[in-house]
C-alpha cells in the first residue's frame, strides 16, 4: 500500500490553473523526484500535499491521501499534527526560511518542543546531532547563533535539520541542495539516502538533474501544472521523449565546453496561448520563448573561441591578500590576475574564502595584508574618495538578487540610478536600451522586482551591473538559485555580453559543471588557500591536488540509461 496516494491533483487561484491533472504514488523507502521550470507547479503540488496550498488556493482531487488521512478533509488541528511529526518539510528558500530574530539552535529545536516530552537537556543534545548529521561545523557554537551570521549553505542545512528532527515518515524536500558546495551536497545527499533506505519515503523537488538522477528512483517532469513525461529516472533522464524534458537536459551546462549556447534561439514573440505556453514554445522564467522542436532542443552549437584583445591587458591584480577574521584566517596569501574579456572562476567548499575574496576585489572589505590593483590603479590602499572616480568601473552580481535591491522602488528606478551613478532615479530611454540588452521588455522598468519572475530577478541584476558599462563584474554565486532552463538563459545572456562588451568576470559559484563551461581559467580554494589553479580544462582533466580531486568527485551526475532506445 503507497504511504502517500494522489490522483488527479489540481490547484487553482482564481481563474488561473496552476496544477492540472497530477497524479503519483509513493511507497515507503521511494523517493519520487520532480522537475521542471520555475512556474511549472512543482512547489505549489508540494505545498497542497501539506494542506498549505494557500487560502486563496482551491485544491481538488480524487485522491490527496497520507497513510489513512485524506489530505482534502483533513481539520487544521489534523493538518498541524501531521507537520513534522508524520510529514517533514524542507522549504524553497533558505535564505528567507529561518526567524531572522532567533538563535539556530531554538528553530531546530521548536518541532521537538511542541511534539514531544523531551526535557530542554535532551532537545539540545538533539540540536546537537541533528546538526553534526546535516555537516554544520562546530554545531555547539552555530546553535547560538543567527541566521545572518551563517552563510547560505549553513542555512540550508539547519533548515533541513529541522525538517528531520522528529524522523517524519515522508520528506517534502522543495530544492534541498540549493546553495550548497559539491562536498556538502553529497554529504545531505548521502543524509537523504540513508533515511530513504531506512524506510522514509521522499518526494524531491529539484532543478538540478544531477542530484536527482541520484536519489529518484522515478522522476515527474511538470510544464505548466502538467506532467508531461513521467517513469524510470535513468530512462527519462538518459532516453527523454517529450520535446521538454529534452530541452531540459540540453540546458545542463556539465561538459559543455566554453562558448558554446546552452539554450536554442529565441523564437519571434507570439500571443500566448495561456499562462505557461504560446504558439511556438513554452514560456520560460525569464519571459523568453524556446520552440518546441526537439532537434532544435537537443541541439548543441560547436564551441565558439574566447574573443581577442589587444595584448589582453589586466583589468585585475590580487597581490598576496589575507585576511582574518578574530583567530579564523579567512582569506591566506591568496594572488591572482584576471585578463580583459576572460573569466576567472573560484571554486571551493563553504567557508573556503571565496566570498570573502569577492569582497576585497569589490573593496567593500580590507585585506590585512596585500593588495589589489584595478585596471593599474590602487583599489584596496586607496581612500574611498580616491576609489570613487573608479567605481564604475567595477560591477557585482550578486547570489540572492532580489535581496539586493531597494524593494521600495521599481526596475526603472533601479536602473536609472545605476545609468546615472547615483544621481537621478527617473526612467528614460537608456532603461528601455538596457533592459532590451538583457532580453526584457521595456514595460518591466515599472514594476518592482518582488513582481518578478526568479529569472527576470537575476536579468535586472546584471543590467544594473552592466549599466556603468564596467571593465569587471564580480559574480558571486549568480545562477545557483535559478532552474536549469533559466539558468542557461543567464549564463548565454553573461557569455554575450562579455563578447559584446570586452567585460571580464571573477566568477565565483559552488557548481563544477557552471565553473567549467564559463571559465577560462580556475582557482580551487580551501582554507582560505589557492590550492591549484590553471586553465579550467586542465584542472578538471588532471587534478594535481587530492582535495581538488576529491571536490570533482564529490559532483553528482545525470545517470546514463542503458535500456535500447524506447519507440518515438
Amino acid at each position: 500500500m503507497s504511504l502517500l496516494s494522489v490522483s488527479n491533483l489540481s490547484v487553482r487561484f482564481g481563474a488561473a490553473t496552476v496544477v492540472s491533472g497530477v497524479s503519483f504514488d509513493v511507497q515507503p523507502g521511494e523517493c519520487v523526484g520532480i522537475v521542471g521550470e520555475s512556474g511549472s507547479g512543482k512547489s505549489v503540488t508540494a505545498r497542497a500535499l501539506l494542506g498549505l496550498a494557500g487560502k486563496r488556493a482551491r485544491v481538488t482531487a480524487d485522491a490527496l491521501t497520507f497513510s489513512s488521512t485524506e489530505i482534502q478533509d483533513a481539520s487544521p488541528r489534523r493538518l498541524r499534527s501531521l507537520r513534522g511529526r508524520e510529514i517533514g518539510y524542507v522549504s524553497q528558500g533558505a535564505l528567507v526560511a529561518l526567524d531572522p530574530l532567533r538563535p539556530v539552535g531554538r528553530e531546530i529545536s521548536d518541532p521537538l518542543r511542541l511534539h514531544t516530552s523531551s526535557t530542554p537537556a535532551q532537545r539540545r543534545a538533539r540540536v546537537l546531532e541533528l546538526l553534526a548529521d546535516v555537516g554544520v561545523p562546530e554545531p555547539q557554537l552555530r546553535t547560538g547563533q543567527r541566521p545572518d551570521e551563517l552563510s547560505g549553505g549553513l542555512r540550508q542545512r539547519a533548515v533541513i535539520a529541522s525538517a528531520i528532527a522528529l524522523r517524519p515518515r515522508l520528506l517534502i524536500a522543495d530544492e534541498p541542495t540549493t546553495a550548497l558546495d559539491s562536498t556538502v551536497q553529497a554529504g545531505i545527499l548521502d543524509l537523504l539516502e540513508r533515511l530513504r533506505d531506512e524506510g522514509t519515503a521522499l518526494v524531491l523537488i529539484s532543478h538540478d538533474l544531477a542530484v536527482v538522477s541520484r536519489l529518484a528512483s522515478r522522476v515527474l517532469v511538470m510544464n505548466a501544472g502538467q506532467i508531461v513525461e513521467s517513469g524510470p529516472t535513468a530512462q527519462v533522464l538518459g532516453a527523454p521523449q517529450h520535446p521538454y524534458t529534452r530541452r531540459l537536459i540540453a540546458a545542463v551546462p556539465t561538459d559543455r565546453p566554453r562558448g558554446s549556447r546552452l539554450t536554442a534561439p529565441a523564437a519571434p514573440p507570439a500571443p500566448a496561448a495561456g499562462p505557461a505556453t504560446s504558439e511556438t514554445g513554452t514560456v520560460g522564467n525569464s519571459g523568453s520563448r524556446v520552440a518546441d522542436d526537439p532537434q532544435t532542443a537537443v541541439s548543441t552549437p560547436a564551441a565558439t573561441a574566447p574573443p581577442e584583445f589587444p595584448n589582453n591587458p589586466v583589468v585585475v591584480t590580487a597581490s598576496h591578500l589575507s585576511r582574518r577574521f578574530g583567530d579564523r584566517l579567512a582569506v591566506d596569501d591568496v594572488s591572482f590576475t584576471l585578463e580583459r574579456g576572460r573569466t576567472l572562476g573560484v571554486v571551493g567548499e563553504s567557508g573556503s574564502g571565496k566570498t570573502t575574496v569577492a569582497r576585497l576585489v569589490l573593496a567593500l572589505d580590507r585585506p590585512d595584508s596585500g593588495d589589489v590593483h584595478v585596471l593599474g590603479r590602487p583599489w584596496t590602499t586607496a581612500t574611498e574618495r580616491e576609489r570613487r572616480p573608479l567605481r564604475p568601473r567595477i560591477g557585482a552580481i550578486y547570489q540572492d538578487a532580489l535581496s539586493s535591491f531597494d524593494p521600495r522602488l521599481t526596475v526603472g528606478r533601479i536602473l536609472a540610478d545605476a545609468l546615472s551613478h547615483g544621481r537621478s532615479t527617473r526612467a528614460g530611454d537608456e532603461v528601455a536600451r538596457l533592459l532590451g540588452r538583457v532580453g526584457l521588455d521595456a514595460s518591466v522598468a515599472a514594476r518592482r522586482p518582488l513582481h518578478l519572475s526568479g529569472g527576470q530577478q537575476q536579468r535586472v541584476a546584471i543590467a544594473r551591473a552592466i549599466a556603468a558599462e564596467p571593465d569587471v563584474i564580480v559574480c558571486d554565486e549568480p545562477v545557483s538559485s535559478l532552474d536549469v532552463s533559466v539558468q542557461a538563459q543567464v549564463l548565454d545572456l553573461l557569455d554575450d555580453l562579455q563578447r559584446d562588451l570586452g567585460i571580464s568576470y571573477l566568477f565565483i559559484t559552488h557548481d563544477l559543471g557552471v565553473v567549467r563551461h564559463v571559465s577560462d581559467e580556475v582557482l580551487v580554494m580551501q582554507h582560505g588557500r589557492v590550492v591549484e589553479r590553471g586553465s579550467t580544462e586542465a584542472v578538471f582533466a588532471d587534478p594535481r591536488e587530492e582535495y581538488t580531486r576529491a571536490l570533482f568527485a564529490s559532483a553528482p551526475r545525470i545517470a546514463v540509461w542503458r535500456g535500447s532506445s524506447p519507440s518515438p
